[in-house]
């Protein structure tokens, strides 16, 4: 499981958690906050009842007085109210009086008047100078039918019954009233949590992406660099950035001291048999020698010389291009001109080897890069046809669009790459046997093909030609 998956787990897990504890405690909340709200107003309305009854109580006539028509007028009126969406069509509450025995006097709905309510906890506390309040289903089998019921003393006056309680007025409203407003609170809730969630499980997954996004840039950077291929500094912000920029310079560091390293090693090993063979001709030449002998010594020092300097100025070139990540600004390239002047550049050599040179260009084939490198590329692959193409044979030289690339061909009618070589003419120094027993190239032309052909997003490869000889393909995209 990569980092960025684990990241938007743990991420989640924690929104979730929260989301669903927020979630909970406010849907747990609502039910008990809405019952509480109901319970205050029954007890304003309690009270307010109890004043209004005590001349009707302390009269005796609280069952058919102007309280008890009241009190059923009220609940005979059609209020036809919109709370919220909600319609309501008629008041809701029960009124209950119970003498200073217990026994209700008084039922707005006529059910209870005549029974004992004197055990009920409403009626109970509220005789005793308590606040008195229950809620008790009216249908024992439904957890659903709960009324909460709400008392208040009806207090005597006059005479001897001054500061007594003589009688309990309670209210009674149904639970289920407020039912409809606790389920769409707690669905408003709840779906608003669903909401929070999936916007966090969002937020989440693109903050995944992202630093899944910036590691993965820098591994595959990390990855390139280890398998030793060209790879550009990934683009980054903040300390991914600072991050990606700090492995670039190590990189750099790195690479250009091991490139210092082996460069020497190589060019101290490439260069010992030519200085070898300078020694020795220079120890030769301090003695008497026949004009001819010494000719031929000077003319090896000088051949010699010409080795080491070319090896040299080919080591130069081709580590400049190694050491390059980028073409930093690629120019639009006419295919036949750049053949044409790579032509040039090697025409009086091929004409004194007697060897023809024939061109064969597409007009319409363009690319983009750095055209110095692309000519010296070329350049390089001529050089190598023209030293394994026997004396007035030709080289035939073609460069066409091939799908969205342009290849070039350079061809010789040769001896041909050996199979045990052909994997290995790219490798740096590596050179074969010219044909006439002339010394070996110093092993850095394909070399600098291939790693030119890689810069530009291309390759390089040899293949055996029909009817003998060999093939350089530099194949580069258009």
């Amino acid at each position: 499981m990569n980092i960025g998956l684990r990241v938007l787990l743990g991420y989640f897990l924690i929104v979730a958690l929260a989301a669903l504890l927020v979630t909970k405690v406010f849907v747990e909340q609502v039910k008990p906050g809405v019952r509480q709200a109901m319970e205050g107003t029954l007890i304003d309305t309690a009270n307010t009842l109890a004043e209004l009854a005590t001349d009707d109580m302390l009269a005796g006539r609280i069952a058919d007085g102007a309280f008890a028509q009241r009190v059923r007028a009220v609940q005979a009126r059609e209020v036809g109210a919109d709370i919220s969406g909600f319609s309501k069509e008629r008041s809701g509450f029960r009124v209950t009086v119970a003498d200073a025995r217990g026994i209700v006097v008084f039922d707005s709905e006529d059910r209870d008047v005549g029974r004992d309510n004197s055990r009920w906890n409403d009626v109970y506390r509220t005789l005793r100078g308590q606040y008195g309040a229950r809620s008790t289903r009216s249908d024992p089998d439904d957890p659903d039918s709960t009324v909460m019921h709400v008392a208040a003393p009806i207090y005597g006056k006059d005479g001897d019954a001054s500061g007594r309680i003589v009688g309990v007025l309670s209210v009674a409203k149904p639970n289920s009233a407020m039912a409809p407003f606790i389920a769409r609170s707690q669905n408003i809730v709840a779906r608003w949590g669903f909401v929070l969630m999936g916007v966090a499980l969002l937020v989440g997954v693109m903050a995944a992406w992202w630093l899944s996004r910036q590691l993965g840039a820098l591994r595959r950077y990390a990855d390139a660099v280890t398998a030793g291929e060209r790879a550009a500094q990934p683009a980054a912000a903040g300390e991914f950035g600072d991050l990606g920029r700090a492995l670039h310079d190590m990189r750099e560091k790195l690479e250009g001291k091991q490139y210092v390293e082996q460069y020497v090693h190589a060019l101290t090993h490439e260069l010992k048999s030519p200085l070898a063979a300078i020694r020795g001709a220079a120890e030769l030449l301090e003695q008497p020698l026949p004009e001819a002998d010494r000719q031929r010594f000077v003319a090896s020092i000088a051949a010699q010389g010409e080795r080491m300097a070319q090896m040299v100025d080919k080591l130069l070139a081709l580590a400049a291009v190694e050491h390059r990540q980028r073409i930093e600004q690629p120019m639009r390239i006419d295919a036949f001109s750049l053949l044409h002047d790579a032509v040039q550049a090697v025409a009086q050599r091929a004409e004194a080897e007697g060897i023809e040179i024939m061109v064969d260009a597409s007009p319409d084939a363009v690319l983009s890069g750095d055209a110095f490198l692309l000519r010296q590329a070329l350049v390089n692959l001529l050089d190598n046809a023209l030293d394994f193409a026997p004396r007035g044979s030709t080289v035939e030289v073609g460069a066409s669009s091939v799908g969205d690339a342009i290849r070039f061909e350079v061809a010789d009618h040769g001896a041909g790459v050996p199979d045990y070589a052909r994997e290995r003419v790219f490798e740096r120094f590596y050179s074969l046997p010219r044909p006439d027993g002339g010394s070996r190239s110093s092993g850095l032309g394909l070399p600098f093909v291939a790693q030119v052909a890689e810069l530009h997003g291309g390759r390089a490869e040899l293949r055996e030609r029909e009817g003998g000889g060999t093939v350089a393909v530099l194949l580069l995209p258009a």
